[in-house]
């Protein structure tokens, strides 16, 4: 059986699997620990035998009957671990209904965003957790090195077992405390299917639909939320393109080589309904303003045609609500493609704090191409590959650079 297929459906399985059992047992950290087991006997057996019908019921199964076994192995069980095992004896469910499964997920996803957890490893848990993201996944999200990611994942899931913290959606007064975090992390589980770091394909549609069906499920709980709401539109109008970013060959198609018709317009002009309904409520926040700026994309009727002005006025006020560099990188692309290289080199130039991220150098190498400056884009196009980017991104910086140097030695052949 293909390991990558695979280890697809654990993954997308996994976060589910773990988020029901929680509920069940009342411990995050004992239902990981039995979904492991339950996925590396899926790793022994599912290759020869295949993948079940229900994989998410095969799992459940097993993992609940590892769970009994360590349970049972314990025999210094205080009155949580009691509860737990009396639980699983009571409750021989295999799998709930697929509702029960999406609620299980978010009351999981509200806990891993308490706010007595600092706010990065809330958003490393929940993608740790629910998203089915490696270490090394979310490490490269933050821009931070892998180890100290893992420290922060570990801190988070102590915090969470010595606090006591509810598993449970929190009540309406709560909410404000913990939805920017939530709002992130699915929005970050849509980046990592949308523009996969690692892997070889740069698109998981799996992981990013699923970010989606998160994020449909906090509009419902939520509707009067602009900035769930700016959240759903922005997730619309994004993956509303994922039929022409790819070539046939499985190659990235940039934004302004692909063919629009093929862009799903039903979805964008959702998002578009929605974002406007968001932003009449007066409350405007960062997703909604991302949103803004993914519809302003989408509804363009081509590249030439899109109002690239208006997206980096959008992009100076995203930067005004979220001050972090990889928003003035966008802010910087935007400027470029609205007053030319030489302005958004300037902006980019300014920009700190992003050295290992590979579309960094990669945006910069291209506004220092379009400048003629080919020796300073030929050394950022190198530490944009340095930065070990996901395959797809490295066979395009590569054939960036070929294409470059094919250009100077053109020019010294004239």
């Amino acid at each position: 059986m293909n390991q990558q297929l695979l280890a697809d459906v654990i993954r997308r399985e996994g976060g589910r699997v773990v988020a029901t059992l929680t509920r069940r047992l009342g411990s995050l950290e004992l239902a990981e620990d039995a979904v492991h087991d339950a996925v590396v006997r899926a790793l022994e057996i599912w290759p020869d035998r295949g993948v079940p019908d229900n994989p998410a019921a095969w799992l459940t199964s097993v993992a609940r009957n590892s769970a009994l076994d360590r349970l049972r192995r314990e025999t210094n069980r205080g009155p949580k671990e009691q509860a737990a095992m009396a639980h699983l004896l009571n409750d021989p469910e295999p799998v709930p209904e697929p509702s029960s499964v999406r609620d299980d997920m978010l009351r999981l996803l509200f806990t891993c965003c308490h706010p007595a957890l600092a706010e990065p490893a809330r958003i490393a848990l929940s993608l740790k957790t629910l998203g089915g993201l490696t270490t090394e996944e979310i490490a490269r999200a933050f821009l931070v090195p892998e180890a100290t990611m893992a420290q922060r994942i570990v801190r988070a899931k102590k915090k969470i077992a010595g606090a006591n913290i509810p598993y449970r959606v929190p009540s309406d007064h709560e909410l404000p405390d913990r939805l920017e975090a939530v709002c992130r992390v699915i929005y970050l589980i849509f980046t990592e299917g949308h523009h996969s770091a690692t892997g070889d394909s740069p698109v998981r549609i799996d992981l990013a639909e699923e970010a989606m069906r998160l994020g449909r499920l906090l509009t419902d709980l939520m509707p009067d939320v602009p900035e769930c709401t700016g959240l759903l539109s922005l997730m619309l109008a994004t993956h509303a393109r994922r039929d022409a970013r790819l070539d046939n060959a499985g190659e990235l198609v940039l934004l302004n080589d692909q063919d629009r018709t093929r862009w799903r317009h039903d979805e964008i002009a959702e998002a578009a309904a929605l974002i406007d309904s968001a932003i009449r409520r007066r409350q405007p926040g960062p997703m909604q303003t991302q949103a803004a700026i993914a519809c302003l994309h989408g509804l363009a009727p081509s590249y030439q045609d899109t109002d690239w002005p208006q997206i980096a006025e959008l992009y100076g006020l995203l930067e005004r609500q979220m001050p972090t560099p990889v928003v003035r990188v966008n802010r910087a692309v935007a400027v470029d493609q609205a007053f030319g290289p030489a302005a958004g080199l300037a902006v980019i130039d300014a920009v700190q704090g992003v050295e290992g991220w590979h579309l960094f150098h990669a945006a910069r190498a291209d506004m220092l191409r379009r400048l003629h400056r080919n020796d300073e884009a030929e050394a950022a196009y190198l530490l944009a590959l340095d930065c070990h980017p996901n395959p797809a991104d490295r066979r395009f910086l590569t054939g960036r650079l070929e294409s470059l140097s094919q250009d100077r030695m053109g020019s010294k052949g004239d």
